[in-house]
This record gives C-alpha cells, structure tokens and sequence, in this order.
C-alpha cells in the first residue's frame, strides 16, 4: 500500500521550501531575456549619456585641437557669463510658458470642451484638421510656418485683402512668430488629452451644478476642472518637456535669428557645438537644459502628489 501524505511528500523531496541559492537562481533565469535589452540600453542610451557628460567638463572641440583636457566647471561659468546663453535662456522661458503653458494647454482645453458638445460630423473634422499638423515633422511644419509668416506669405497676404498694415513677422515679431507655430503644430497633444479626460468626468456631479443654477463657466471651473486635475498637471509636464527640446521647427523658420531674437537654448547649443566646433561647450549647455527639464517635471510630480494628498 502507498504511503501518502506530508512524510511521504517529504521523502520524495515534494514538501521540499526552495533554499535561498535556488530562489536567486530562479530569478536569475527569470531576469536573462531581459540581458539582451539591458546592453542595447547600456550601449546606445547609458554609454552616449555618460561620454555627454564628461565632455561637459572638457575643452572638446569639433576641429583644430589636438587633444582634449579636462577643465573642470569651467564651460558651466562661461555660459552664465555668456551674453548670448542668458539670452536663450530667457527665450527658452518665454517660448515654453507662452506655447506651452498657455498656448497648446489652454487652446488644447478650450477646444476639447467645444468639442464635447459640437455635432459628430463638426467634430470629426475640426479634430482631423488639428491633428493634421500634430503628424506632420517638425522640419516640415516649420517651413509651412515659413511660408505663412514670412514678408510675401499667406499672412500678409490675407492682412492686405482686409486692408490691414503687413509686416515681416520673422524679422519684429519672431518668437512670436514661433511660439504660434509651435501652439499651431502641438495643441492636438493637449486637445486628446484633454477630451479623454472630460469623458471621466461623473455627469451626475455636471448634473447636480446646473440643477443648482451653475452656468456653464461655473460647472466648468468648479466642477470639471478640479475632478480633471490631475490630467491637466500630467499634460503640462509633458508639453513642457516636448516643447523644451523643439528645435527643427525654430530653426527652419528663423535659423535663431534675427541676431539672437528667437535663439533658444536648443539652437544656441547647436551653434556653438556645430558652427562654432565648441563641442565642450555646446555639451555643457544641453547639460544645463537637461537640467531645466528636470526642474520643470519636479515641479510639476509634486503638484501631482499634493493633488492626491
């Protein structure tokens, strides 16, 4: 007769606890498919972002130097008492808080509210239409930009039909000029995301505002925006970081210029990196715009945490 059991699980090694080496082991297997991606990262993200780094901290130049030395926090004082880097700067804060912050977020919000309640064919195309130039490349989209903006382009030719004064809004106005192209190109981003979040929002509450007499600007900021609260910090967190490192559309239609008008610190760092051979330098710049990144999401996370809190 066979003998069942707890002692007989145990003499045939069934009731068996795995012992620590076994478990690490196990866990090992588990990890090694993932090795193969974990070099590539290593390789191609990690490694290109350490040599970033310590060319940061070097007098690295693209031609005429033979050799390279490591000069410490130098190219970090240089830019701060660079004219031109405090400059970019400057335009960096305009250009993001004007196209970003307020431009593509509140354009973004306005349609999307718009849009909730519009007829289905309405909707259907004013969304095809905004998110047509969302698709397009940067480059792309910058030299439409162009086109609209420059001395003989559509802009000034529709100001003339309405008898109204043309300008080359590329040479007086040029961040201006960009910051609309930017809100022109990225406001489908915050627009999706803003009409996904309007579809959480609980109807009986909407409801419950106007059996109340709220009017729509009521229900709107006191009902919706709160409950959406967390999408709209999530959403500027992630235009701000897109719009940061917009360079292609900047540079097709101004080139930074006029002089330094609309040089922002993605330009800027180009320049000096690639015109002006200033690899050190230019390095130590994209340090610092990574790091104005890095300031803005944390910003923003610890909004998100009180949010919740």
């Amino acid at each position: 007769m066979t003998e069942t059991g707890p002692g007989a699980l145990r003499e045939h090694g069934g009731g068996r606890r795995p012992t620590g080496a076994s478990r690490g082991t196990r866990g090992l297997l588990r990890g090694l498919p993932l090795l193969p991606s974990a070099v590539l990262l290593v390789v191609f993200l990690a490694g290109p972002i350490a040599y970033c780094v310590y060319y940061a901290f070097t007098d690295m130049q693209l031609t005429g130097a033979a050799s390279t030395s490591f000069i410490g926090l130098d190219n970090f004082t240089r830019a701060f008492e660079d004219s031109g880097f405090v400059n970019a700067v400057v335009l960096t804060l305009v250009f993001v808080i004007g196209s970003a912050v307020v431009g593509q977020n509140t354009l973004g919000l306005v349609l999307a509210v718009l849009l909730q309640k519009a007829a289905k064919p309405v909707r259907s195309l004013a969304s095809t239409v905004v998110i047509a130039a969302w698709v397009l490349p940067e480059i792309v989209a910058g030299y439409l930009m162009y086109a609209f903006f420059f001395q003989q382009g559509s802009l000034n030719v529709l100001l003339s039909a309405l008898h109204l004064p043309e300008q080359n809004w590329l040479y007086t106005m040029p961040i201006l000029a960009t910051c609309l192209a930017n809100v022109w190109r990225g406001t489908a981003f915050s627009m999706m995301v803003y009409s996904a979040a309007l579809n959480d929002v609980p109807q009986e509450l909407v409801e419950a505002a106007e059996m109340d007499g709220a009017n729509a600007w009521q229900r709107l900021w006191r009902v919706t925006l709160p409950v959406i609260r967390g999408s709209i910090m999530t959403n500027l967190m992630l235009i701000t970081l897109q719009t940061l490192s917009v360079f292609g559309l900047i540079y097709a239609m101004t080139r930074g210029g006029p002089g330094n008008k609309s040089q922002t610190l993605p330009i800027f760092m180009y320049q000096q990196a690639f015109q002006n051979s200033l690899i050190g330098y230019g390095t130590a710049i994209a340090l610092v715009l990574l790091v104005v990144g890095a300031l803005f999401s944390v910003v923003y996370i610890r909004m998100l945490k009180l949010e919740k809190d």
